[in-house]
């Protein structure tokens, strides 16, 4: 469990590292990480349920405001700018975000029960089953949605997408939506029948409604593909859940329309 906690930061640190040398930082973000800071000590190191429920409220409030780009003091960068991977996609852009991987670095330091201990081999028999089975169900469906088509590539931009998409994106949603929501909320409702089920649901279901602004086809993929993820957490731990979310980006990135059709 403490190996997965440490790399786990060694790579929020290297991704984020990476995008600073692209983007900037301006005098606000000194507030956030201030408020985050004191989330953090909220739920970390007081007993009392009303600081700790404080403290995880506040964190959500910030939460919402990094993941959707809404607070003040981080520039950053666009590194693809409406590029045409193929001639049928829509164009795609892609920023090095600086505010959505602060989430995931105070996942990984106040909540450390969301690192699971799991031995390898069933890490890999797991993720072996919710990986292929994931990028079959999901993608097979958004091509029946005729949202995507097959047509494998890889862009000279591969690179930095891949280590932006792991590094910036699957690993900091994994954090957020797989180990603070599912696991969070399995320790809350464990005497609950069912309780991981439910836990697993109801974040499927808050991961898909977090895409709902790509329209109704992405909400109900990307249920679909969390419904993935959480199978993969449940019995792997986080490197599962990141690993099938990264393979299944991966699949639909190089061997399909990515993002979507152009309409």
């Amino acid at each position: 469990m403490l190996a997965q906690r440490w790399s786990t930061l060694t790579l929020l640190t290297l991704g984020y590292c990476i995008a600073l040398v692209y983007g900037q930082l301006s005098i606000p973000v000194a507030v956030i990480v201030g408020l985050l800071i004191m989330a953090g000590i909220c739920v970390s190191h007081f007993t009392h349920w009303a600081v700790r429920a404080f403290g995880h409220v506040l964190f959500i409030a910030l939460a919402a405001g990094l993941a959707s780009h809404w607070l003040p003091g981080f520039i950053s960068a666009r590194v693809i700018a409406a590029v045409r991977f193929t001639p049928e996609a829509a164009p795609f852009s892609m920023y090095m975000n600086l505010d959505k991987p602060l989430i995931g670095f105070w996942v990984a330091l106040a909540c450390p029960w969301v690192f699971t201990t799991i031995t390898l081999r069933r890490a890999l028999v797991t993720t072996a089953l919710t990986l292929p089975i994931t990028i079959v169900m999901c993608l097979t469906a958004a091509v029946s949605m005729r949202l995507i088509g097959w047509i494998p590539k890889w862009p000279e931009q591969g690179g930095i997408w891949a280590l932006n998409n792991l590094l910036l994106v699957t690993l900091t949603e994994e954090l957020i939506f797989r180990g603070y929501l599912q696991g969070g909320l399995s320790r809350l409702l464990k005497r609950v029948p069912c309780h991981q089920t439910l836990a697993l649901l109801v974040s499927s279901l808050l991961f898909g409604l977090a895409h709902i602004g790509a329209g109704w086809q992405w909400m109900v993929l990307a249920g679909m593909a969390g419904v993935g993820y959480g199978i993969a957490y449940r019995f792997s731990g986080l490197p599962g859940a990141v690993i099938t979310h990264f393979g299944l980006n991966l699949a639909h990135f190089s061997l399909f329309t990515y993002p979507m059709f152009d309409r």
